[in-house]
């Protein structure tokens, strides 16, 4: 089910991108129009939905345990499917660049991959891109329902989360009480928000524990120096240390932006001080268990 809804997302996003540089009506100048200056923390909080839509490139490490001869397939899928959304995502932002001006493109309102079909293909394109979104949800809500769900499974088997969780299903074999708990905190979080509102929730804690998980690489590094590796770490430690950076700018942006600037100002607080509200609650929880195991 995932290599098929993957394979008719990635077989629909290229046939779009194929069609619209032969067949569809833009212009390449377009491109060369510039956008105006961008104020620094403006674009640190927009790379925290971009940090949002590549965040599946980890995913593969979630299920490295159920994935044969992990040493060499995990660092595989991880480059391979990185360079490919990476490959998708860019030619997908000239394509929208090359129809729409960026100014123009600042200002659509509702789907972008819908008015720029329609600019493209005619009118009746739309309603076609509306089915392939249908198609990418669904497609990475079936990876999310494959890879989320063993970390709750892992932390449980660690003794750092309910152990409940740890259960799996006699015929099944799959943990499926946490299956069953991501679904009911899903559904719970696309009820308290728009959507908007859910990406920079959630993108703020993707950008904070990505950074996180990276910056472990030197803990490990020198706390086991000796420990078996059997991958390259390519780029170490220049690449990671970067990576840590970037997010620990975008994360602090962040809340200067969500958190200080409405303490000053008396307003409301942003969705990326709600996710820092939501990890803290979790830490208390987090050393119970850990204290218990």
């Amino acid at each position: 089910m995932m290599n098929a809804l993957a394979g008719l997302k990635v077989s629909a996003l290229l046939i779009f991108i194929a069609l619209g540089f032969t067949i569809g009506a833009g212009s390449g100048t377009n491109l060369a129009q510039a956008a105006g200056p961008v104020a620094g923390s403006a674009w640190l909080l927009a790379l925290i939905p971009v940090m949002f839509t590549y965040s599946g490139w980890n995913a593969a490490a979630y299920v490295a345990e159920e994935i044969r001869d992990p040493g060499r397939n995990v660092p595989r899928a991880l480059a391979i499917g990185t360079l490919a959304v990476v490959a998708i995502y860019v030619l997908l932002n000239v394509l929208f660049l090359y129809v729409l001006p960026v100014g123009q493109l600042a200002a659509v309102k509702g789907s972008v991959m819908d008015v720029v079909a329609d600019r493209l293909l005619g009118p009746r394109a739309g309603d076609v891109m509306a089915v392939v979104s249908i198609v990418s949800i669904a497609a990475s809500i079936s990876a999310m329902v494959f890879a989320g769900p063993r970390v709750y499974y892992a932390m449980a088997r660690d003794g750092a989360f309910f152990k409940s969780a740890a259960r799996i299903h006699p015929r099944f074999h799959t943990p499926a009480i946490s299956i069953v708990g991501q679904a009911v905190w899903s559904g719970l979080l696309v009820l308290s928000g728009s959507a908007n509102t859910l990406t920079t929730y959630t993108g703020f804690s993707v950008v904070l524990f990505a950074g996180v998980a990276v910056l472990s690489l030197f803990v490990l590094r020198l706390r086991e120096p000796d420990a078996p590796r059997p991958f390259k770490a390519i780029g170490f430690p220049v690449a990671p240390a970067i990576f840590a950076l970037a997010s620990a700018l975008i994360v602090g942006n962040a809340l200067y932006s969500d958190l200080v600037v409405p303490l000053r100002h008396g307003t409301a607080w942003g969705p990326a001080a709600a996710g820092l509200i939501v990890i803290g609650l979790g830490l208390p929880v987090y050393l119970v268990f850990r204290r218990r195991s």
